[in-house]
């Protein structure tokens, strides 16, 4: 149960956003017992049972108590489309909401970061920190992965023979097979890896909160809503909130924002930090000059290719009428079939060209194809779709404050397909997607394509197709990055240039996109900032 707390309480730390790094932040900074902690989330409790349901993330995604339902600018690169951003809400965050895949990334991306002013988060340096987090129950020939973590990881449950197929076709293509794309290498194809536990998505806060909600030191707040870090001179002491309808102050030694790379930035330039003309110009008082604020956007733009199927074995028709209740039954007594499904059935980690050195697409094929996305309706036939996604996109967004009041959104502008290589990478990646499917041991189950359709057979197609239906994969980073040149927001210590006492601890802080899904990339930067919160007290 959420706490109350006095006026003017004084504690050590003060976590902004009870997402999956405030979670994790709040179980690794309160374990010694020494520091007083205060966890403060906007959202409420992950009460409702879609949220250990895995395939229950269909009705979370469009449900506003767990959804902060953002949307993007409209862009001329998208056809002035307004392009959902999803951010979840409430204990857990977007661990509450997402699809579970469980992927770290390639070792030259963290690499990278390194270069690029974020020492000692190389891969040496963060390898160590991804394996405490896991809970990895599978083989593990190259002592890759963690087995006594926190957060169970595991293969998808339901292998389909559609999905079979999917593997044997990538592999008639020229592909390898990947048993752990998690290991020693990426490049591959195989089932996806999630985190789910006997058939359940395990969030952040069943992993990390709930163990250490009990402990006197933290303190929880739910319906909590920040609305301002309170500055003294070049020192953060404390914040402002809303809750139930009352303003409170909350005093703190220091302060972490972790309320992700849509939030974080927004609230950091409410409370007058950010670039003073930008500010100003949004009706903000300046009070702390950091250019870098809410630039770097960093996204995974998607086109979904999809395809009509022969054979009654995609969600498609397991999801309705007598055989949804079959399923249903299923999982009650088993915690097995369709429900257990998440976003991705097949991975592929792909080059696009043989000069490369590691994979640039990422596929998520999975037996289900949709009438209308947005509204998650599936088709009433048979149907398969393979998502394609540039892993490493140069383009680069921004989002801002666009008044001072923080119930009016930010303005994200995503800058989608900006660059040369983003729009050739995309269009190859579809043009590869669609070889695989065309490929011998799909015989069985392709139909036809659906979307885009025999018709889209220039570059100039495939881009068309990808401007008028390409959706992001909801990987929002990088607005608050870390380094140490002038448009870095925070050192390597993750402390904020020129502040004492702030500390910013989430996707936002990620200097570089990461070759995969997020989630994973956030938890192992929770963990590790943590660690280096507790080895320093500035």
């Amino acid at each position: 149960m959420a706490q109350n707390i006095p006026d003017h309480a004084q504690y050590d730390v003060v976590i902004v956003g009870g997402g999956t790094a405030g979670c994790i932040l709040a179980e690794a900074l309160t374990r010694s017992g020494r520091q007083r902690v205060l966890l403060c989330e906007a959202g409420g409790e992950a009460r409702s049972p879609w949220v250990r349901i895995p395939a229950g993330f269909y009705k979370l995604l469009v449900n506003k108590r767990y959804n902060w339902s953002f949307w993007s600018a409209e862009e001329e690169a998208t056809n002035f489309r307004r392009i959902a951003i999803p951010r979840g809400k409430g204990l857990g965050g977007s661990t509450l909401i997402n699809g579970m895949i469980y992927v770290r990334g390639q070792p030259q991306d963290y690499d990278l970061w390194q270069d690029r002013g974020a020492t000692g988060w190389d891969w040496a340096g963060v390898l160590p920190w991804f394996k405490a987090i896991e809970r990895w129950d599978l083989p593990d020939p190259d002592d890759m992965r963690g087995h006594d973590g926190p957060l169970p990881i595991t293969e998808v449950i339901e292998k389909s023979p559609i999905g079979a197929a999917f593997i044997e076709a990538a592999k008639a293509q020229g592909q390898r097979f990947n048993p752990d794309y998690n290991g020693r290498t990426q490049e591959g194809v195989g089932w996806y890896q999630v985190n789910q536990s006997g058939g359940e998505r395990f969030s952040a806060d069943r992993a990390w909160l709930k163990p250490a909600r009990g402990r006197a030191n933290l303190t929880v707040l739910t319906d909590a809503r920040v609305t301002r870090i309170l500055l003294e001179g070049k020192r953060a002491t404390g914040i402002t909130l809303t809750r139930k309808g009352r303003a409170h102050t909350v005093l703190a030694n220091r302060i972490v924002m972790a309320a992700g790379a849509v939030q974080t930035p927004h609230l950091l330039e409410l409370s007058g930090i950010g670039d003073p003309a930008r500010l100003a110009a949004a009706g903000i008082a300046p009070l702390h000059d950091l250019p870098g604020v809410g630039e770097n956007y960093l996204d995974h733009f998607c086109t979904r290719l999809n395809w009509r199927v022969s054979q009654k074995v995609t969600l498609n028709e397991l999801t309705r009428g007598p055989r949804l209740l079959g399923e249903v039954l299923k999982y009650a007594l088993t915690r097995k079939g369709v429900l257990t499904y998440g976003t991705g059935l097949n991975h592929a980690f792909l080059r696009t060209r043989a000069d490369l050195d590691r994979p640039d697409v990422q596929f998520f094929f999975m037996h289900a194809s949709y009438a209308n996305a947005a509204e998650r309706k599936l088709h009433s036939f048979p149907g398969m779709t393979l998502g394609v996604t540039q892993l490493r996109p140069q383009s680069r967004g921004s989002i801002h404050a666009v008044t001072p009041d923080l119930n009016d959104q930010p303005a994200i502008v995503p800058n989608f397909l900006a660059e040369d290589i983003d729009r050739q990478t995309m269009v190859d990646g579809m043009k590869l997607a669609r070889d695989i499917i065309g490929q011998a041991p799909m015989d069985t189950f392709r139909v036809a394509e659906l979307n885009p359709g025999p018709d889209c057979t220039s570059d100039a197609d495939w881009l068309a197709f990808a401007r008028a239906n390409g959706q992001t994969i909801y990987h929002a980073a990088g607005t608050c990055r870390m380094g140490t040149d002038p448009m870095a927001v925070v050192d390597p210590s993750l402390k904020v240039h020129g502040l004492d006492g702030l500390f910013v601890i989430d996707a936002s802080v990620m200097p570089e996109m990461v070759s995969g899904n997020t989630q994973a990339a956030v938890m192992m930067l929770a963990a590790k900032g943590a660690d280096m919160m507790l080895n320093n007290d500035r």
